[in-house]
């Protein structure tokens, strides 16, 4: 009896086995193009239900308009003046010219017409239904032949795009003022203005089941290290998804860490932040309707450092990069250091201060803790209030609401004034980072700190920072270690961390970065200023 169970349930598999593949083969064959054109019409619009947006005109071509053809588009991503002289030439041209085609030649024909009357736009083939739908959803017009099995698709797209501006989110004095768009082409044409190599290699795929997204892998071949390349590609085809409608899709779906506040992987709107990554070895991932172009490996000095910092002296851009670094300590300390030492370590203050501190604290009902954590909560508020407003409100409500509702609270007694001094301080230096998703990060770890302030002062605040440096020390981006060149330490590489070096003195590629073609500058000797006589 159990032999016979065992050979039921193989023979079940067997079955099941073998209908999954007639089935597969049924689906592709269904999917190839028919020789019919009514067929193949009637199809699409079963596809497309009933899109009014899909545009089907019936055409005749050929000598004494023997053959019946079909342009189908979709309305709205196509150039209108550019499919106009593409029927005009389907009409007019082959009659003149007078080209034979042969009635049972397929190849003939549809070759005849691709390579003699269809002079504009990006012309390929296609031979199923998948293909053809794809392309017409991109901004392809599909010309189908009647008694043809495949169909022509012609590159003429004209949708609406928003121009180049400066970006929103990335702005500077001194440097380019282009930022990338949503359109995917104009954005590969930004990077390809700067790099005029053909090094700059870039790599199309899809993504998304239904959104079919268009991402492109961009990088400098020859100095893009191989290992991250084949990483990014590997994490990218392991996406399974049925929509990517922005590049924070892909950045969370391949990203190392999920649960850590740290951004691992970099994001920007500046073309030439992302040109100078790619020639330090870096890898760049572009995403159709986005704005924001990914670049791996990250690490955490890059959030530190802004495009402008090239474009100006060496001892200026030191200055402001170690002023940002200050401003990172300052954002996430000074509300803990404030708590701990008004609740365990008032000896540390000056005695007039203490004295001014404790007047302005009389009759305050909160700790400082609640004090701190009130007034921080009402800051965000305003801040995200100022966000999602109108642009030309926004900001006027951040700014008075901020004012309105610090003297409100010093009046009512809620707080004393050297909290609101510290927290609109702590604000302030929230907003001096190039990269957005830092100050975020650093909102979130402002909490925790002032916690372990709350309960254990001084030494609460120093385990916190030891907790934060292991977690920093553990992260990684593509493999490289997220706190690169500082642990582990590579000596040659702190010309561009905590100060910039001349740029006759930044020769090498960072090492961990790139170990290909490392050398930027040869024979570049230091200038030495001439002795006039």
């Amino acid at each position: 009896m159990a032999i016979g169970t065992i050979r039921r349930t193989l023979k079940n598999v067997f079955r099941k086995t073998e209908t999954k593949k007639n089935s597969e083969h049924s689906t592709k064959h269904d999917s190839k193009l028919a020789s019919s054109l009514d067929n193949n019409v009637n199809h699409i619009k079963s596809k497309f239900g009933n899109s009014t947006d899909l545009v089907i005109r019936k055409i005749k071509i050929g000598p004494d308009n023997q053959i019946d053809a079909a342009l189908i588009y979709t309305d709205g991503l196509i150039d209108t003046s550019s499919l106009q002289d593409l029927i005009d030439t389907l009409i007019y041209k082959i009659q003149i010219n007078d080209l034979e085609f042969p009635a049972k030649d397929n190849i003939s024909l549809i070759s005849a017409i691709k390579e003699n009357t269809v002079p504009i736009g990006e012309v390929s083939d296609a031979r199923d239904f998948d293909t053809l739908i794809s392309n017409i959803l991109s901004g392809h017009a599909a010309l189908l032949v009647n008694n043809q099995a495949q169909a022509i698709t012609v590159s003429i797209p004209g949708y609406e795009k928003r121009s180049i501006e400066e970006p929103q989110s990335a702005t500077l004095i001194k440097g380019p003022r282009d930022g990338f768009t949503e359109t995917l082409g104009t954005n590969t044409s930004l990077l390809r203005r700067r790099i005029r190599s053909s090094d700059l290699w870039m790599e199309s795929k899809e993504i998304g089941r239904l959104t079919k997204t268009k991402v492109v892998v961009a990088y400098i071949k020859g100095i893009a290290n191989e290992d991250v390349l084949k990483e990014v590609h590997e994490r990218l085809d392991r996406i399974n998804i049925d929509a990517i409608l922005e590049s924070g899709y892909i950045e969370e779906l391949i990203q190392d860490e999920t649960f850590t506040p740290f951004p691992t992987v970099f994001s920007t709107e500046r073309p030439d932040s992302v040109a100078g990554k790619l020639l330090e070895g870096r890898v760049a991932i572009f995403v159709d309707g986005s704005p924001f172009v990914l670049v791996v490996p990250s690490l955490i000095v890059e959030f530190f450092q802004a495009s402008e910092d090239y474009y100006q002296r060496a001892d200026i851009a030191t200055l402001l990069r170690l002023l940002r670094f200050f401003c990172f300590f300052l954002a996430l300390l000074a509300p803990s250091l404030y708590i701990a030492i008004l609740t365990y370590h008032q000896e540390m203050l000056p005695t007039m201060l203490l004295i001014g501190i404790a007047a302005q604290r009389e009759g305050v009902p909160f700790p400082a803790f609640l004090e701190a954590v009130m007034m921080e909560i009402a800051f965000e508020i305003l801040r995200e209030a100022g966000v999602r407003m109108p642009r030309a409100v926004g900001q006027a409500m951040s700014i008075v609401g901020a004012l309105v509702l610090g003297q409100a609270a010093v009046q009512a007694g809620l707080v004393s004034p050297a909290m609101v001094i510290v927290v609109s301080l702590t604000a302030i230096a929230n907003f001096c980072f190039p990269a957005i998703n830092l100050a975020t990060t650093i909102r979130i770890l402002r909490f925790g700190m002032m916690i372990l302030a709350a309960v254990f002062g001084l030494i609460g605040i120093m385990f916190g920072l030891i907790l934060l440096c292991i977690h920093l020390s553990t992260l990684r981006s593509f493999g490289v270690p997220y706190t690169t060149p500082a642990a582990p330490f590579i000596l040659q590489d702190q010309k561009d961390v905590f100060i910039r070096f001349p740029w006759w003195g930044m020769f090498s590629r960072p090492r961990l970065i790139s170990q290909n073609n490392v050398i930027r500058e040869q024979n570049n000797p230091t200038p030495k200023p001439e002795i006039r006589k």
